[in-house]
This record gives structure tokens, C-alpha cells and sequence, in this order.
């Protein structure tokens, strides 16, 4: 049973970030946009059984919840916090094997190489921002030069997210693909 640390704001006022004392996953981030997406996820499920919870997104030692800006936060946070109190701490060992066995498909070599490496660049100067906003970016793809990103959390819904945080993205990755298109799915 996870114990809450700390609840904090994050740019979106839409949601809040729950930091937690035990983690709820070693590395595997879960993303959540509805119910239906969330039902094969004990914890996801019953957040999303709250009203007005509309992303459910986490990773290790923190949660993000987004509402629809209809409820009162007080009420809200104290009912997520019961779901999140009464959820499993993550198995390290388990959760380390998941993690190591999801494949990269349908990429040739080079474009294997060339993700690698703009994940890299990701995870050293994206990530952690993102992340510490109660959010995070997934990579959905790599066409050409075209990369296909998803924003996670409360990135989803944030209005800066889809301006000026994917420009500063794409321009940071034309550093390394001087041709490369980043856009938003």
C-alpha cells in the first residue's frame, strides 16, 4: 500500500501530481485517456470509477490524475487518494523483467540507431521536465522523418504542450536530425 508523500500542482490546472512514498512500477510508465483503456489496470479502473477523473497516468513513486474541470479538487483528491493508498507497491524484479522484454517492431537498423538516439536526448533533456509536471512523452513512432509523439499525464491536456513545448522538442531533435518533423498524436 503506497503511501502519499506530497500532492502537487503542475501547469495544467486540470491535474495534480500525487508523490508517493513506495512505488507503484519499476520503469514502466501507464498511460490512461478513458475507462475502457484503463479496465485490465486495478488501479486505473477504480480512479477512473470517480467522476470527472479524465486521464489517469503513472510511473515508480508518483501518479498524475486529470479531471474535466467540473470537480472540486478537495473532494476529488481525497477520493483518489484512497484508490491510490489501497494499491499494491510495485514487485521490483517482476516489474524490471516486463520492461526489458518490450520489442522495437517494424524499424529497420538504422532507424532502430536513430531512435535510440533521439530517446537518448529525450531522456536527458525532455523527460525529466515533463516528468516532474506529472507528465511524460511516449514515442509512437518513427516514419521517415517524421516522429510521432503522445504526451502522457497532465501534458495531455495542457495547453502549452501542444505549442510551445513541442516546438522546443522538435527543435532540441533537429540538433541531431536536422530534417526531423515532431508531431503530436
Amino acid at each position: 500500500m503506497p503511501k502519499i508523500a506530497d500532492i502537487e500542482d503542475t501547469p495544467n490546472p486540470n491535474a495534480k501530481k500525487f508523490i508517493l512514498k513506495e512505488p507503484l512500477t519499476w520503469g514502466i510508465t501507464h498511460s490512461y485517456d478513458n475507462a475502457g483503456e484503463a479496465e485490465a489496470d486495478l488501479l486505473a479502473a477504480s480512479i477512473f470509477d470517480i467522476e470527472h477523473v479524465t486521464n489517469v497516468f503513472y510511473v515508480d513513486h508518483w501518479l498524475t490524475v486529470t479531471q474535466d474541470g467540473l470537480a472540486d479538487w478537495q473532494q476529488l483528491l481525497r477520493r483518489v487518494a484512497d484508490r491510490v493508498r489501497a494499491a499494491p507497491a510495485a514487485n521490483e524484479q517482476s516489474a524490471r523483467l516486463t520492461a526489458a522484454t518490450i520489442p522495437i517492431d517494424d524499424l529497420s537498423p538504422d532507424d532502430q540507431q536513430r531512435l535510440y538516439m533521439i530517446n537518448g536526448l529525450l531522456d536527458e533533456q525532455i523527460r525529466p521536465y515533463l516528468q516532474g509536471d506529472g507528465g511524460d512523452l511516449h514515442v509512437l513512432g518513427l516514419e521517415g522523418n517524421r516522429l510521432t509523439v503522445h504526451y502522457q499525464g497532465a501534458c495531455g491536456s495542457c495547453p502549452s504542450s501542444m505549442s510551445g513545448t513541442l516546438v522546443s522538442i522538435e527543435q532540441l531533435l533537429k540538433t541531431i536530425e536536422p530534417d526531423i518533423e515532431v508531431v503530436a498524436a
